[in-house]
């Protein structure tokens, strides 16, 4: 744990030393607004948030906007929606504020009204005044004023009583909403009307329905927007993820065809912004943007906060995982065959890793970017070897194989293969080594009998990946088989060091967290050889 620690500190004030070099740069104002909103999410990332100030200070709002795009929204846990994240758009109020109130209210006025809107409603409740103040009805009848309940923290702005939620960043959203009023006081009239119809909503006394307060709806048209936003670029929701990897490992590998679906990758600038996205640094030459330029498109390529070559042109890995050649192969040849095809090809790459990060799970945990890229390049590489010879008129070791055939289609067939000839083979040698077993005592004897009847459930709906969180029982019968196993039964397949030496002297111990991506007939060959070893591994 505190080697855990001292690691976080130690990026962290590397980043912040990255920081102070970059805003060291000469002419830093002119070149902020040409970096990429994902380029300046990394830094934000890398630095911190409360450190990373004065760098949006001087991004464009359609910049800051993109930005939050990426940082307003956390995922609740591995392969669920994304949602927003009330406080750390308290935070961003506040870093922008310690920029100068002025500052912040230039940028909340250019922003999208509806998210700011959105983000405040969390924190704030705005009326106007004239609805709680005491008034009479026409026929005499005196209505008294409306009292709330604010702990004397609520203020009066413009006509308005705004009341917090909560406390943090309190001080910060009352700042920038006086001097917004001061000085953009059209803005201000704007997202004070949103304000007060968010906090005005309220459900029906009578409980009955079931619709969504207007704060609620706003947050759910705001991630719908996103959500648009964001599959321009590639990006998949958790639930589009899901779907797409359930359908993929259930293709038909004996029909005469694959499916016909127009599934290329198309690539485009979000919408939703008041200005066109900033050209791309990676992409500038730098010796004509100028040496301030250059020196911070090196001081980002050092830091690895530049979008890096695409990785189906990189040098395929060295070692025993050279299976993965095939694909590396293939993507270059299909540059050089058709360099709109081969694009094309690197845009699928992105879209899979991306559909992985979004709806699948690793270890019961989301996978990283790199392990997402890993796993979509060990995927399809399985998917050229078992490319059924049925469909199309171009073998898959032909150079011009993906200049006919994508890559959405070839990963679908290697995610099939690890579904029908890893998973499943898994569950069912395990059932057959558990009616093979001696009798143990009762409490072993009752949870063995429990995970049988897991299996044989998930087994025959299809899921058989979701039976792993029932093989704990397995830990104290072998451990070396449970941890395998815990690879193999999964949504995403990977083989331990135990699979490669299965035959040979069983290793004593082996690293969870060292698995490799299944990429090759011959590792599915290993895994079978392996599974057939189970009645021995759990009966011993």
């Amino acid at each position: 744990m505190q080697e855990s620690t001292g690691k976080a500190a130690l990026i962290r004030r590397d980043g912040i030393a990255l920081l102070d070099r970059i805003l060291d740069t000469p002419r830093i104002a002119e070149i902020v607004p040409r970096l990429p909103s994902d380029t300046l999410h990394r830094v934000v990332d890398r630095c911190g948030l409360e450190a990373c100030g004065a760098l949006m200070a001087l991004a464009t709002p359609a910049q800051v906007a993109q930005v939050l795009d990426l940082d307003l929204w956390r995922r609740p846990g591995a392969g669920l929606d994304e949602e927003f994240d009330a406080d750390r758009f308290g935070l961003w109020i506040e870093v922008l504020v310690d920029q100068g109130v002025d500052v912040a209210a230039r940028m909340l006025a250019r922003l999208d009204v509806d998210l700011v809107a959105a983000g405040l409603a969390q924190h704030v409740r705005v009326f106007d005044i004239a609805t709680l103040d005491a008034y009479e009805t026409s026929d005499g009848t005196e209505i008294p004023a409306v009292i709330e309940r604010d702990g004397g923290l609520g203020c009066d702005v413009a006509g308005r009583r705004l009341i917090p939620r909560r406390q943090d960043a309190w001080d910060a959203i009352l700042d920038v909403l006086v001097e917004l009023d001061a000085s953009h006081p059209a803005a201000f009239a704007r997202l004070m009307r949103a304000c007060t119809a968010l906090s005005n909503s309220r459900r029906e006394i009578d409980g009955l329905d079931a619709l969504l307060t207007g704060a609620e709806q706003a947050m759910f048209e705001l991630a719908d927007d996103r959500e648009r936003r964001r599959e321009g670029l590639g990006f998949a929701s958790a639930a589009q993820a899901r779907a797409f990897l359930e359908s993929s490992r259930r293709l038909r590998l004996d029909a005469p065809a694959p499916c016909s679906a127009d599934r290329g990758a198309q690539v485009q600038a979000p919408a939703g912004v008041d200005a066109p996205a900033p050209a791309p640094v990676d992409a500038v030459d730098a010796a004509a943007a100028g040496t301030e330029t250059a020196a911070v498109i090196d001081l980002l390529s050092e830091a690895g906060l530049l979008a890096a070559a695409p990785r189906g042109l990189l040098a395929a890995p060295s070692g025993p995982a050279s299976a993965r050649d095939r694909i590396h192969a293939q993507l270059r040849a299909a540059v050089e065959h058709d360099p709109a095809a081969g694009a094309t090809r690197q845009a699928e790459l992105a879209v899979l890793a991306n559909a992985i990060v979004a709806g699948c799970t690793i270890e019961a945990r989301p996978f990283t970017p790199q392990e997402a890229s890993d796993a979509v390049l060990a995927t399809c590489s399985l998917g050229l070897e078992y490319w059924p010879a049925r469909w199309g008129d171009a073998a898959p070791t032909s150079e011009d194989f993906l200049v006919r055939h994508d890559l959405v289609t070839v990963f679908q067939v290697g995610w099939t293969v690890l579904h029908d000839e890893v998973c499943v083979p898994a569950v069912t040698r395990l059932l057959e080594a558990l009616g093979t077993l001696p009798a143990r005592d009762p409490q072993t004897q009752a949870d063995l009998a429990a995970l049988r009847d897991t299996l044989t459930r998930h087994l025959r709906a299809g899921t058989a990946w979701q039976a792993r969180d029932a093989l704990d029982v397995l830990a104290s019968l072998d451990q070396l088989a449970w941890v395998t196993l815990l690879g193999l039964i999964a949504e995403c397949p990977v083989a331990l060091a135990t699979i490669e030496v299965a035959g040979a002297p069983r290793a004593r111990r082996v690293d969870p967290s060292a698995f490799t991506f299944i990429s090759s007939r011959a590792q599915i060959d290993a895994v079978g050889a392996y599974l057939a070893t189970l009645p021995d591994a759990l009966g011993a």
